[in-house]
């Protein structure tokens, strides 16, 4: 049936989440066994309150997410969304991750609700550098200024610009395919029901249950992302 909707659909939108992450070796904040939650409170470390007044411990966090994020790369869910979109079947994807993996696999308009730990910029004049800088212990800007990573930190509103793009595809969409979040944190979890308001199918492919579950026309849990973009591509395949 989803192969049949991507088919059909003249505008789909993907909506990801950290399970799409954590499909390439990186670390969730949620996970209670796996998680980084059960590791380092990120509302303490990744927080408007540690970048000013426990800086230290703030760049020892991003340090190891950066270092972590090197050691991973995209897979073939990620693979799958850039072909799908460079062959028009997938229109936009909006992100929570903060990774950069889908566009390290190609794919293009990418709407990142939370940043991007790829770059990290400066408080004072706003250049942008890339993230390498903090694993070579390189912390401020050639102004003076301290180099964050450039990603929504706890305390922080998401950027103005993200949301409305977010907004305004999910409005368009005729499907909306969540893969691995939680949808427990707004305003992600808003999107798929403002599409599914205007008409749009609206999937779930999460290894667990969400709380939006009900809402979903079709839901698959506990199994792999990859796995299912892979089995939907060949039969797009087939069905050409």
């Amino acid at each position: 049936m989803l192969t049949k909707w991507l088919k059909v659909s003249q505008y789909t939108v993907v909506l990801t989440g950290a399970g799409m992450s954590t499909e390439s070796g990186l670390p969730d904040f949620r996970s209670a066994k796996a998680g980084l939650w059960s590791k380092k409170n990120p509302q303490q470390l990744a927080s408007t309150f540690a970048l000013k007044h426990n800086r230290d411990d703030f760049i020892s966090f991003y340090q190891y997410r950066i270092r972590t994020l090197h050691e991973c790369k995209p897979h073939l869910g990620h693979m799958i969304l850039a072909k799908w979109q460079k062959r028009g079947i997938v229109q936009n994807i909006v992100t929570q991750n903060v990774d950069g993996f889908h566009k390290q696999a190609g794919s293009e308009n990418v709407i990142e609700l939370h940043g991007s730990l790829r770059t990290i910029h400066c408080q004072r004049c706003h250049q942008v550098y890339d993230s390498d800088l903090y694993i070579h212990e390189q912390f401020h800007c050639t102004c003076g200024g301290f180099l964050r990573p450039s990603v929504v930190l706890f305390g922080e509103s998401l950027p103005t610009d993200a949301i409305e793009q977010a907004w305004s595809v999910a409005q368009k969409a005729e499907l909306l395919i969540v893969l691995g979040s939680s949808l427990q944190v707004s305003p992600a979890n808003q999107l798929p029901l403002l599409a599914k308001r205007n008409g749009s199918k609206f999937v779930i492919i999460n290894m667990e249950p969400t709380e939006l579950d009900e809402w979903a026309d079709v839901v698959i849990h506990h199994r792999k992302i990859g796995d299912v973009l892979r089995e939907i591509d060949e039969q797009l395949k087939v069905e050409e």
